[in-house]
């Protein structure tokens, strides 16, 4: 029997957050992939209850009745609802795919990206989080070398998307770019002016024709939290709890679509050809010469590029690498990760009707 066939016909799923940029982006997928659901049940914020999406779905409540007799339920809503309804989802029959911070961290619950670790699916006692989308871009051209020339150390710096931060930060950057474009003289003799000309609040400076090096909640090391979600997740999807990392994370005026440049050590010298060969080999992940966050918008695959040996220690690579932040860096991971938990027979036994009709 193959794959495809697997996929349970009956499927019931609920999305949860079905509004947002991300789950726009999963409707799609719901609809397009092998996951084949008998019903799809949109879930978002009380403000957009009983907006019709497309295909005739009609945003539904969250409350302890209408999350009842689910399969699957995929969160892309925010870590706040996450820790609300997730368990509550659940306890109602449920295996939870959550998109947000909440979950990623907690031990019982498996970090997981479908081609790097699905094993750790196994584990899962009802929730399964969805990694940070930068980490998630990193992760596949990182397994592929972890796994030929073990990986010990890295030094990240990613150039992530406005859309990182939801429609709100594709909106701000979108909004700034007219009347920055206006005067091209002024951003090379004023860039201050400029920038004074345009309001912010998503990004932590004006984003158009510029670079911010500073994303997310900054902690008391200096660092930011989606620095430390970089090393943090990094470690429990690879399984090298003592992976040192360097991250640094700055935000790019690119609608979609993150990049990192990581320069990886590895406990054995680096064959540049093997690399290559491994990487091009793994799944999800395309080698390209000069690959760029605009040319993999819209694309599942994540692209490598830019690969060689660093200048001054042989067992150290260098690569760039992007992925569209809205695909696999949220939407299509979490759809992947539910398929892999229908084809490894993960669901829940039964839903709770179907208990008590067999009683």
């Amino acid at each position: 029997m193959s794959a495809s066939d697997r996929i349970a016909p009956t499927l019931r799923v609920a999305l949860v957050g079905a509004t947002g940029a991300v789950g726009t982006v999963m409707l799609r997928l719901l609809r397009s992939r092998a996951l084949s659901a008998s019903e799809i049940v949109p879930f978002a914020s009380p403000r957009s209850v009983g907006r019709e999406l497309d295909g005739g779905l009609v945003v539904q409540p969250l409350d302890d009745e209408t999350i009842q007799g689910f399969d699957v339920a995929l969160f892309s809503a925010g870590a706040t609802r996450s820790r609300e309804w997730a368990r509550r989802f659940v306890d109602a029959g449920a295996v939870v795919v959550d998109n947000s911070s909440a979950f990623r961290m907690a031990d019982e619950v498996p970090l997981v990206v479908s081609e790097v670790n699905p094993e750790a699916l196994g584990s899962h006692g009802g929730i399964v989080a969805n990694p940070n989308c930068t980490t998630m871009v990193a992760m596949l051209p990182l397994k592929a070398l972890h796994d030929e020339f073990a990986l010990v150390s890295m030094v990240a710096t990613s150039y992530q998307a406005a859309g990182g931060a939801g429609q709100s930060g594709i909106d701000e950057l979108a909004a700034q770019v007219g009347p920055l474009a206006a005067d091209v003289q002024q951003l090379c003799d004023d860039g201050a002016a400029a920038a004074a000309k345009v309001e912010h609040s998503v990004h932590h400076a004006t984003l158009a024709f510029n670079v911010v090096p500073l994303l997310g909640a900054l902690g008391e090391d200096g660092h930011t939290d989606e620095e430390r979600k970089l090393r943090d997740e990094s470690r429990k999807i690879l399984g090298i709890p003592d992976l040192a990392v360097s991250p640094l994370c700055v935000r790019v005026p690119v609608m979609v679509g993150h990049g990192v440049a990581v320069r990886a050590t590895f406990a054995r010298e680096v064959d540049l050809a093997r690399a290559l060969e491994v990487l091009a080999a793994f799944p999800g992940m395309v080698l390209d010469d000069v690959p760029t966050p605009l040319q993999y918008a819209g694309r599942d695959e994540v692209a490598v590029g830019r690969v060689r040996r660093d200048l001054a220690d042989p067992r150290t690579l260098n690569f760039f690498v992007v992925g569209d932040n809205l695909l696999k860096g949220a939407a299509l991971n979490t759809v992947q990760l539910a398929e892999a938990l229908v084809q490894r027979g993960l669901l829940r036994s039964s839903r709770p009707a179907d208990r008590a009709s067999a009683a």
